[in-house]
């Protein structure tokens, strides 16, 4: 049996801080790059702006798959792990 020690739990608190980080930071980089929210909802194969809305308002739990950021990533041509930074 494989088992590993030292482990630490990640906490549920944890990971809403890390889709916040997220978030904030396609926000950021969106505005930065002059992109409506709509625009960048098309640009990645939704017909609405209301994913993009909620997640980056933190409503109803919504946050970005890894499919989402990668296509983010090449609309915004940036590298997906500048979505991660935590800002300072």
């Amino acid at each position: 049996m494989f088992y590993i020690e030292n482990i630490r739990e990640i906490s549920h608190e944890e990971i809403q801080q890390l889709h916040k980080t997220i978030a904030n930071n396609v926000k950021t980089i969106r505005k930065q790059k002059n992109i409506s929210q709509l625009n960048l909802a098309y640009s990645i194969g939704h017909k609405t702006v209301s994913t993009i809305a909620k997640i980056e308002a933190g409503l109803e739990n919504k946050h970005y798959n890894i499919e989402q950021l990668y296509k983010i990533a090449n609309v915004l041509q940036v590298d997906i792990r500048d979505f991660f930074i935590l800002s300072k």
